[in-house]
């Protein structure tokens, strides 16, 4: 029976992202995904898409290395922040509270049992369009940029993680999240796990690292506003030189259309018609596969890309041989 606490996560605020190729991941999101540079701080390019209500949305950061950052959630107010943040001490992966930064008033920074780095805020800043990126519609949060692939919002992350099952449980039990789906592996645990905050699908997702490493990333995605911006955005980055892993496709799980690609950095990004499948009903009940079930493939029949489950960033040694030796059906 769902209650209060399952919904004290309101969404994903914003990640940082890392990069070794900065100028031409810039490229990418900004001028590909027509998302907007809001600040420019150190080695740091703070980027939001045309229709978020906050300040921004992604935090690019130059960097010898590729992965993720820290990860921000916003709670849904702030007597759920603490309720939170009470949670996560009681399991000893509490970093402690930080200072206001931008756009984000302070926020309460953690990690999951896999060694990523989090943090939960309330307060925020409301983005203000200038004349430059008024919109014409006032419920809108800023102007319709009409190029690229138009990314309208960021919409969920997906870990790797050496333990699915551990990182799992401390989303279920310690964050109070709800279950959408998971695959149970023949011989026990999840090799994968997807959680949502309210009525998308899911907002955080957990897939196995075959390399058990810690703490590495799988992708995060962005929602554009259909399946067509989806098809366009596999044609801007064939254009564009940027590499096509796998899709356009259906999901089998969560039913999602979608598009993986490597952005310049080596980061998997995804585009996602995440609102054309919402759960509704508060007590749905998880949906869990098997491992035989998986093992078919997408949601037309089309198996997943070997990489899938080798690509991960930062990287590890020999990952590029890695990544080959999986295309040519070696792992």
């Amino acid at each position: 029976m769902a209650h209060s606490e399952n919904f004290d996560l309101a969404h994903v605020g914003a990640i940082e992202l890392f990069t070794p190729k900065f100028e031409e991941s810039l490229h990418f999101f900004r001028d590909l995904l027509a998302m907007r540079e809001v600040a420019r701080i150190g080695d740091s390019a703070y980027l939001r898409c045309w229709d978020e209500y906050q300040q921004y949305s992604l935090k690019l950061t130059a960097s010898d290395t590729n992965g993720v950052g820290r990860t921000l959630f916003r709670t849904t107010s702030e007597e759920a922040l603490q309720r939170r943040v009470a949670a996560i001490e009681k399991t000893g992966l509490g970093h402690g509270w930080r200072e206001p930064e931008v756009g984000v008033g302070r926020s309460y920074e953690f990690e999951d049992p896999d060694g990523h780095l989090m943090a939960l805020y309330f307060d925020t800043e409301l983005y203000v369009a200038d004349d430059e990126d008024r919109p014409a519609l006032k419920n809108q949060a800023s102007a319709y940029p009409g190029r690229g692939i138009n990314v309208r919002r960021l919409d969920h992350i997906n870990y790797l993680a050496s333990d699915v099952t551990k990182a799992g449980e401390f989303w279920r039990d310690t964050m109070m999240v709800r279950e959408s789906e998971r695959v149970r592996l023949d011989e026990g645990g999840y090799a994968a796990w997807w959680f949502r905050f309210h009525q998308k699908s899911y907002d955080v997702v957990y897939s196995d690292d075959w390399t058990k490493e810690r703490g590495r990333f799988h992708h995060f995605a962005f929602a554009p506003d259909s399946r067509e911006d989806i098809l366009k955005a596999a044609d801007i980055c064939l254009e564009n030189g940027i590499y096509i892993e796998y899709g356009p496709y259906k999901h089998a799980i969560n039913q999602t259309f979608f598009l993986y690609v490597w952005e310049p950095g080596g980061n998997r990004i995804e585009f996602a018609t995440a609102q054309g499948r919402l759960i509704l009903d508060p007590d749905w009940p998880v949906v869990e596969w098997t491992q035989a079930e998986r093992a078919k493939g997408q949601a037309w029949g089309m198996k997943t890309v070997a990489t899938f489950h080798t690509h991960g960033t930062p990287y590890v040694e020999n990952q590029e041989e890695i990544d080959r030796q999986a295309l040519a059906g070696n792992h």
